[in-house]
């Protein structure tokens, strides 16, 4: 077989497997075809998982299928006829730019004195409680779990009725951090009621100052969250905003504490 578009070391060949093989042998024969061939349409074609594809692929030196196929298009000159390998680069670049203003424009929205403020919070309380729903609890398990590793009391709670009935039973040395993305989930917004209205700390990490929980919380940390969603259809929008500020109190705490 002519390995001339894979430039393979001979050592390589020789540790490739006999499915290995066939495979390379299947893509000399369809190079043609390769262009417009997803790594799902491939693996039916040539009767292999999808997983094989990609191992192969980092054993002849390329990241993945994608990556290999950018390089069959600079050594061959074969058809891209719907431009697909500029498409997905294109909307692959957006995601990623996406992630990084989010990343970037709520670092640029945190204050220094207000987290130093929530560190100092958290140091002299007794006794924490983190309360969330849905992808959020996520968050709320992580800063639950490093807190505790660092010698904080610390309960996270995500069942609706103990969260309402957690929060009227917290006292006056103890405090409360609701992590919610858009700041009006039900029980939450109740249980910051309950917790007000005592006049006991509260701190929130939402992606909107004007929910209901940013107005009533002692302390309210945003992120920004980005207009456009990749499955608007269901309300999964990431938590990456929520994620980076946990991170940074987290961190902080750790700096200044330990």
């Amino acid at each position: 077989m002519n390995n001339i578009l894979f430039d393979i070391e001979p050592n390589v060949f020789i540790q490739l497997s006999e499915t290995d093989k066939y495979l390379l042998e299947y893509i000399q024969q369809h190079i043609e075809e390769i262009s417009n061939m997803s790594i799902v349409k491939l693996s039916e074609n040539a009767n292999v998982s999808t997983a094989t594809i990609v191992r192969l692929m980092k054993k002849i030196g390329y990241d993945g299928y994608t990556s290999f196929k950018y390089s069959l298009k600079e050594k061959v000159n074969f058809s891209d006829e719907n431009n697909e390998m500029h498409d997905i680069n294109s909307k692959i670049s957006q995601a990623i730019q996406k992630n990084e203003h989010e990343v970037q424009k709520t670092i640029q929205l945190q204050s220094i004195g207000k987290i130093e403020d929530a560190v100092q919070k958290i140091y002299n309380a007794d006794k924490i409680y983190i309360f969330a729903r849905g992808f959020s609890e996520m968050i709320a398990k992580e800063m639950g779990i490093k807190l505790q590793l660092m010698g904080k009391n610390c309960e996270v709670h995500d069942d609706p009725n103990i969260i309402r009935i957690k929060s009227k039973s917290i006292e006056g040395n103890e405090l409360a951090i609701f992590i919610s993305l858009n700041g009006e989930t039900t029980e939450l917004v109740e249980a910051c009621k309950n917790l007000t209205i005592r006049q006991l700390t509260t701190i929130t990490l939402t992606t909107r100052v004007d929910s209901t929980l940013s107005s009533m919380s002692e302390m309210t940390f945003i992120g920004f969250k980005g207009s456009h969603s990749y499955i608007p259809d269901y309300e999964v929008r990431s938590r990456l905003p929520l994620n980076v500020i946990a991170r940074i109190l987290l961190d902080a705490y750790a700096i200044r504490m330990l």
